[in-house]
């Protein structure tokens, strides 16, 4: 059997290695906050084209736009909260806005003609806070439009579909979409109310005709 003086070792070479192993813990990089499923800002079914270019600022924003867009809806991408609202007159920007997603995650909406929101309010996905428009450094009416992963803006994914770098390309959004709209006859006699999914279960109430 070994002794305890067997397993001994020299105090400098001790010293560096837990030296080496607190330096691995306090310089381990942390790991990324996975992204909300950012949808288009825009209405459901909108097609609307999504520019990219390499002298845009910051460079992985998309500049989106459509034929007559000016004052057209402008959507939250994901849920959060306004974290700012702002107008920078005819510089920048102009009126924008920011919303936190949280975990790092922030939307921009740019050269907006109004604003339908105030800074620390919660939205929802697909909920209205602005409109299109033209407001700061814009040659014409069309939305500026950024995700920004701790504080720096990150290339952009929307509906589940990674924009298209550098150019152009038409997006479909979903933003808010249900499903087939579907009606119920209720011609006749009162409409009943089930406990179950068919007509043998128990009849729980009904809808006057």
């Amino acid at each position: 059997m070994l002794s305890l003086r067997t397993l001994r070792f020299p105090a400098a070479l001790l010293s560096a290695a837990l030296a080496g192993a607190v330096s691995a813990v306090v310089f381990a990089a942390s790991p990324a906050s996975a992204a909300p499923a950012f949808a288009s800002p825009f209405r459901c079914n909108e097609v609307w084209a999504g520019n990219t270019r390499t002298n845009h600022s910051p460079l992985n924003a998309v500049d989106f736009n459509r034929a007559g867009d000016d004052g057209d809806a402008v959507l939250a991408s994901a849920a959060g909260t306004v974290s700012v609202v702002q107008n920078l007159g005819s510089t920048s920007y102009g009126l924008w806005i920011e919303i936190d997603h949280g975990g790092g995650w922030r939307t921009r909406y740019a050269h907006l003609s109004g604003e339908l929101v105030t800074a620390n309010q919660w939205v929802g996905r697909g909920q209205q806070i602005g409109t299109v428009g033209t407001t700061g450094n814009s040659t014409g009416p069309h939305l500026h439009y950024e995700q920004r992963y701790n504080g720096t803006a990150v290339r952009i994914t929307i509906d589940g579909v990674a924009v298209y770098y550098y150019g152009d390309r038409n997006y479909t959004s979903s933003n808010s979409c249900v499903g087939p709209v579907g009606y119920v006859n209720t011609g006749g006699g009162n409409l009943n109310v089930r406990s179950g999914t068919n007509t043998g279960t128990t009849a729980i109430g009904y809808l006057p005709h």
